[in-house]
């Protein structure tokens, strides 16, 4: 199988400015990323997709290429992940490389491991259209998350009659830290549309995902108290 190994990094961050390549004890975001793929893969088969010039000044500070300028229109606040990949796959079928696989690692999950992207291929197959990595979430909608009904009144988000939480269904969130796409699905189908979906579970503090302020505290307390 052929696996395309894709870190998505866009320059406009609002949360965190210039968050891909702020430095996280000491190294910038998003060389955590490019060093869990080069664990995995030889540098062809690794692609930083990115419209920052600063950004593809460290990447390929530490000698990886970047193979394109991501276009402009691929790197708007509305530009969806969809898009971009699709773009990616592209530019390599034109260089007469096709792909089975794509392996999406966003920089701001810098805890995740290349043994953690490792058994997430294992998972994967062709009958797939994803796996995906998760974490167990706190909030359970059968127990603490509730919507308006017509009335405006709370109503549960699905409808039970547990009395402990501990006697719910476990419930997952997507933690950003990995997905392993099958590229024919990808074809014709946003990643919203894909049925055939298997779950690789993190522990919630290995999946953080970096995206306010509070949440890159909470990544330098975690570095500091390893």
């Amino acid at each position: 199988m052929k696996i395309l190994y894709l870190i998505p990094a866009r320059g406009g961050s609002k949360g965190i400015p210039h968050k891909n390549i702020k430095p996280l004890n000491g190294k910038p975001l998003i060389l955590y990323s490019v060093e869990v793929a080069r664990e995995l893969a030889d540098d062809a088969d690794i692609c930083v997709t990115t419209d920052d010039d600063d950004i593809i000044k460290v990447v390929e500070s530490v000698g990886l290429k970047v193979p394109f300028k991501r276009p402009d229109e691929l790197a708007t606040d509305t530009s969806g992940s969809y898009e971009v990949i699709l773009h990616a796959i592209d530019f390599y079928k034109q260089q007469g490389i096709n792909y089975d696989a794509v392996v999406l690692l966003q920089p701001t999950s810098p805890f995740r491991t290349a043994q953690h992207v490792r058994e997430a291929i294992e998972l994967y197959e062709s009958s797939l259209d994803m796996v995906v990595s998760v974490s167990e979430s706190p909030a359970n909608p059968y127990y603490t998350l509730f919507e308006e009904n017509e009335n405006g009144f709370l109503r549960r988000s699905k409808e039970s009659n547990y009395v402990c939480r501990q006697d719910c269904p476990t419930v997952y969130e997507y933690n950003g830290a990995i997905y392993v796409m099958n590229v024919n699905s990808l074809h014709g189908k946003p990643l919203s549309s894909f049925t055939k979906i298997k779950k690789y579970v993190m522990d919630r503090s290995l999946g953080i995902d970096l995206d306010t302020p509070l949440d890159w505290k909470f990544a330098e307390f975690l570095i500091n108290n390893q």
